[in-house]
């Protein structure tokens, strides 16, 4: 980390709260995708999902997977608070190894705060490409 706000050979510096705090929007949005399984896994499986103790094991290992993703934004979010803002990092190198397009644009371009994820979608819906 360094405490300058200017290019360097290695790319653009940014404010790593600003940086922590887009994480922390993916992190909700991960923790949003994992949450909607549940309810579909229920509705496949009938109520006798309810019945096998590998399904229940199932189940709540999407809970856990939910409140682990939860808990990491909180606490990234926390900490972030704390972190002087002029603490400059650059983002080059780890961005080239985001594979998704989309992820790797909402963290680097700094524009997107709040949840990506749309709320209102059902299930099965899907956008062509």
């Amino acid at each position: 980390m360094q405490n300058e706000n200017k290019a360097d050979n290695h790319g653009f510096q940014e404010e790593l709260p600003e940086i922590l705090m887009r994480i922390v929007s993916e992190l909700h949005d991960v923790a949003y995708l994992i949450e909607r399984v549940e309810p579909q896994l229920l509705e496949i499986g009938g109520p006798n999902i309810l019945v096998s103790p590998d399904s229940l094991k199932v189940l709540q290992g999407i809970d856990l997977a939910v409140q682990k993703t939860r808990g990491l934004a909180e606490f990234i979010d926390t900490i972030t608070g704390t972190i002087p803002g002029d603490w400059m990092i650059d983002m080059t190198t780890a961005l080239s190894l985001v594979k998704l397009a989309d992820m790797q644009k909402a963290l680097g371009a700094g524009l997107r705060h709040g949840h990506s994820q749309p709320l209102v979608k059902a299930a099965g819906d899907f956008d062509f490409f």
